[in-house]
């Protein structure tokens, strides 16, 4: 298996785990507020999903053509990061598969060295290429797993990669 091959298997699975977390739980459950800021499941699902996007699109001109009010310049602060009643549970599931595929299909069709541009980064750090987007992702997708993680054990006392995950 090459590099990117490697690296493509880790994301999709922490994708997988991330979306599990959600398995076995009630409305409420998943979108009840577990931080000061709001931060729900739903809502880590939805923030993935959501940079992914921005990550595996814009950064490589493939943009998706989804829109997300959440990023817009008078959105409410950290409104990725939880999902208000307007926004339903199986739509936060679509838009994660939907960034899946989006971001597959980027990383299938370019090389690891392709470059990329961060427009919301330092200037002296935008220039990117596939490899370093596609780390950066493996790790705030892993990161955030643990986020939901510690929520999950908050919310049923569940954790790790066990049924209810």
């Amino acid at each position: 298996m090459d590099d990117k091959a490697v690296l493509l298997k880790y994301l999709r699975a922490r994708r997988g785990e991330l979306l599990a977390k959600l398995d076995g739980l009630d409305e409420y459950d998943v979108r009840r507020p577990m931080t000061p800021t709001g931060t729900n499941l739903l809502g880590l699902v939805k923030h993935v999903a959501s940079v992914e996007l921005g990550y595996f699109g814009e950064v490589f001109g493939r943009p998706s053509g989804r829109d997300l009010p959440w990023f817009a310049d008078d959105a409410e602060p950290d409104a990725d990061l939880w999902v208000p009643q307007e926004e339903s549970r199986e739509e936060i599931i679509e838009l994660h598969r939907f960034s899946a595929e989006h971001s597959d299909a980027t990383i299938e069709s370019l090389p690891l060295d392709a470059p990329g541009e961060v427009p919301w980064w330092p200037e002296e750090r935008r220039r990117v290429t596939l490899h370093q987007i596609l780390v950066h992702m493996c790790v705030e997708t892993a990161q955030h797993l643990g986020h939901a993680d510690i929520l999950r054990e908050l919310i049923d006392g569940s954790a790790g990669k066990g049924p209810g995950t």
